[in-house]
């Protein structure tokens, strides 16, 4: 689709917005968002990768877009009016099955269509007041045309590659719930601080998180938030991490299979979307040369939402995943 043709379609659909506006202001009472007391003061200015966003007033109608935006204001107490279709993880209506949960008994926010690029008319009829992008992989062009519908939080350095706990003060930030976020933050660092203390075993271990996909073998870098999430446990980045990558601007990098052998580490995690995947991974001539699956040291997360909910984390989901993945980690490092 050309710029000029979805800057008119925008404009349209901005229009409609505005009536929608109208029509939902009677409504806006029962919304959540809407009885919220703020615990930060507006307006609010919030830096990110494209300038500056201002937010003259508390958002009563939200829309999150990309990873993590979402579940975050969820667990401040407020229900987007919109989110985002998640193919993996999600279930067939592309809901996640943590805030599946958390909305029990709730109104469940329209699921935006499973598109790469913002659907920006269905972003429009929502009727934001705000949109969450903090986590997401919009360019500069899909940021300007978003901020036509409302402003936009955009992500604070690179794409995909927001820390999780960064994620959940800019959420709360923005939607006039810092002292929720502070809480959030709190409640999770403990329940963190408590698993590694009920496994000292963690402490000091190096450890690779790692994938194989579609030919590829992915290494994931040390800011990257599923990496920083498991390091809180007691673990420490393998030195060749950071000695085989090859690409210093990303959160990942490709290693050849020719390289995996030297991949050392104490413990090696290796996300697979299913059982076959891991089984097929473990039994390649590729992943026998590594030290790790000679010595049995291979933590294994199987399965699309398990996955999801800790790779990266989120401010919802982190504890949805925590005790299975903490408690594959201890049977490998066993």
């Amino acid at each position: 689709m050309s710029r000029r043709l979805i800057l008119t379609r925008v404009a349209a659909a901005s229009i409609l917005a505005l009536g929608l506006s109208g029509c939902t202001a009677a409504n806006d009472a029962a919304d959540p968002a809407a009885d919220a007391a703020a615990s930060g003061s507006f307006p609010v200015t919030i830096e990110h990768a494209f300038g500056e966003t201002t937010i003259d007033s508390q958002p009563a109608r939200v829309v999150a877009w990309g990873w993590g935006s979402a579940d975050d204001a969820i667990a401040l107490g407020v229900i987007p009016v919109a989110i985002p279709f998640q193919s993996y993880g999600g279930d067939e209506n592309g809901v996640l099955p943590w805030i599946a949960e958390a909305l029990t008994g709730e109104k469940m926010p329209v699921v935006l269509p499973d598109t790469q690029e913002p659907p920006y008319e269905d972003i429009a009829a929502a009727a934001p007041d705000v949109i969450l992008a903090a986590y997401s992989g919009i360019t500069e062009q899909e940021y300007d045309l978003l901020s036509k519908i409302a402003p936009v939080v955009a992500y604070p350095g690179e794409a995909w590659a927001t820390p999780w706990r960064d994620l959940i003060e800019i959420t709360g930030t923005a939607l006039g719930k810092t002292d929720e976020a502070s809480a959030l933050l709190t409640s999770i660092d403990t329940e963190i601080a408590d698993q590694a203390a009920a496994h000292p075993e963690f402490a000091g271990k190096t450890i690779a998180l790692t994938s194989d996909s579609a030919g590829s073998f992915y290494v994931y870098k040390k800011h990257d938030p599923r990496v920083d999430f498991t390091l809180d446990l007691g673990f420490v980045s393998a030195p060749a991490v950071d000695e085989l990558a090859t690409d210093e601007a990303s959160f990942y990098y490709t290693l050849s299979y020719e390289q995996l052998d030297q991949l050392g580490s104490d413990l090696l995690v290796n996300f697979g979307s299913t059982q076959e995947e891991s089984d097929a991974f473990l039994a390649a001539s590729y992943a026998q040369a590594m030290p790790q699956v000679q010595a049995g040291t291979v933590a294994s997360p199987v399965g699309a939402a398990f996955i999801t909910s800790v790779s990266p984390p989120t401010g919802l989901s982190l504890s949805w995943g925590l005790e299975d993945y903490v408690a594959l980690l201890a049977a490998a490092v066993k």
